[in-house]
């Protein structure tokens, strides 16, 4: 038993260390024009919409992740949010194009969603490592 737990917590943290830095990303605007507009950088939203959508969680769809890159109730709803956040910005860019997703109408509510969940994100990943250290110490 301990062994599938120590598993699945191998996966719930290779699956967050991809997705909390993208969350992040879409939380911070300076970054985002700093790195995404800048085109000698490889980072850019198609690899953050990649990250959310099809690699490591489906914004679309998150309730099938809970346990698998999401921890909580709360981190279902607010990724569930920022899906919504994120296709109507989608809506707005018409080529596709970075810089047309950062001026759409629909961005500020995407990086306000983007923020809260990486709060949540992050604290319960921090209690999780508390939670660790302290039965390590009781053992």
């Amino acid at each position: 038993m301990g062994d599938e737990r120590a598993e699945d917590s191998r996966l719930l943290a290779n699956f967050r260390v991809n997705l909390v830095p993208a969350v992040l990303a879409l939380a911070n605007p300076p970054w985002q024009r700093d790195v995404w507009l800048d085109p000698s950088t490889f980072e850019n939203l198609d690899h953050i919409f990649h990250t959310l959508f099809d690699d490591f969680c489906d914004a679309d769809e998150p309730e099938r992740f809970l346990g698998t890159c999401l921890r909580t109730e709360e981190e279902v709803a607010l990724m569930r949010e920022l899906g919504e956040a994120l296709n109507a910005a989608a809506d707005e860019a018409p080529n596709d194009t970075d810089a047309e997703y950062l001026q759409a109408a629909s961005w500020p509510e995407v990086v306000a969603v983007a923020g809260r969940l990486a709060q949540v994100m992050v604290g319960n990943d921090l209690s999780e490592l508390v939670a660790l250290h302290e039965s390590e110490d009781g053992n």
